[in-house]
């Protein structure tokens, strides 16, 4: 004889399902918004970093795209960047200190705190719904499972005979935190929550994202080598006659005969 097919109350959905959803959601948010103040507060602590960081990017957009500067324009920036005297890359000088993770209390207290708001919330919020709303059946997933995916499935719930497919309010909320990601790219923005998230994943596993930076000193004699080799020629240079001539070439084609 078959066994009868559980029914759950409707007051479960508005009273267990619904409020695990949204707490889930809510840690969620508040665990990435606080990640990226802290990160807000790394980066300020690397303005020669950042400075480096501009410079460079704006030499390569010169040698790339100088082309649609005058002459004159095109030569001004060089001089910035690689005059033999005042120039940003030859009068700048860095100095290079490794960050090492087992001396740098610094880093120590990064990796710390990114345990502190990936892992700590995790376990306090769970431990509480756990005893708050311990033993409700809260869903049921629209798949037939094994038994392998009770322990997963059915945290807090001890009945050999549930069918596997049913979820209990302990494993809905672990369900909600690792499932809710693109809630949270609708919400925070596709591009800051990924880099919030990785940004909880290197702080957790990895430490701070540039454990060793490079040597900016290397990295500004490459550039000025890369600048010094550009040769400058105009794009526009000859854009006045190539337009009279395109007008001319279509005042012929549809002229009349």
């Amino acid at each position: 004889m078959a066994a009868p097919e559980l029914r759950l109350d409707g007051s479960i959905r508005f009273w267990v399902l619904l409020p695990v959803a949204w707490i889930a959601l809510a840690v969620g948010i508040l665990r990435l918004r606080v990640a990226g103040l802290w990160r807000g507060e790394r980066a300020l602590g690397w303005p020669e970093q950042r400075q480096d960081t501009r410079m460079l990017a704006r030499s390569r957009l010169l040698r790339e795209n100088g082309r649609f500067l005058t002459h004159q324009g095109f030569l001004m920036r060089k001089h910035y960047f690689n005059d033999p005297e005042s120039g940003f890359f030859r009068k700048t000088k860095r100095k290079v200190q490794p960050r090492n993770p087992l001396t740098d209390p610094t880093m120590v207290t990064e990796m710390m705190r990114g345990n502190i708001v990936n892992v700590l919330p995790m376990i306090l919020v769970g431990g509480w719904i756990n005893w708050a709303f311990s033993g409700f059946v809260a869903t049921k997933v629209p798949f037939p499972l094994t038994l392998r995916f009770k322990p997963m499935l059915q945290r807090g719930i001890n009945l050999p005979s549930l069918d596997p497919s049913w979820v209990s309010s302990a494993s809905w909320y672990f369900l909600n935190v690792f499932g809710l990601r693109r809630v949270y790219n609708l919400i925070l923005g596709e591009e800051t929550a990924a880099e919030q998230n990785q940004l909880l994943l290197q702080d957790q596993f990895l430490g701070p994202p540039v454990p060793a930076p490079p040597d900016p000193n290397k990295a500004f004699k490459a550039e000025w080598e890369a600048l010094e080799l550009v040769s400058h020629r105009w794009a526009l240079q000859d854009v006045e006659e190539q337009l009279m001539g395109q007008n001319l070439k279509l005042a012929g084609r549809f002229g009349p005969d």
